[in-house]
């Protein structure tokens, strides 16, 4: 099954983290919240399917581009 990559897509701190290693996501759950320029910014899954891996945790600076997760597509 593929995979997506959700990649952060501004540079902020990721404040909340609202999902798991496991956890099954549906198309526009909410993956996280990002702070950037003193906004909150939800990212959501692009897919439904299977959270593989994060690569994020609360508090932690990110940069445009970087991996926040990992979905394994359901079919």
């Amino acid at each position: 099954m593929p995979e997506h990559i959700v990649e952060a897509p501004a540079p902020g701190k990721i404040l909340r983290v609202h999902v798991g290693e496991g956890k099954r996501v549906a198309a526009g759950d909410r993956i996280c919240v990002l702070e950037a320029l003193k906004m909150e910014l939800p990212i959501v899954a692009p897919v439904g399917g299977t959270v593989k891996a994060l690569h994020m945790s609360p508090g932690q600076t990110v940069e445009a581009g970087d991996p926040l997760a990992v979905i394994e597509a359901s079919p």
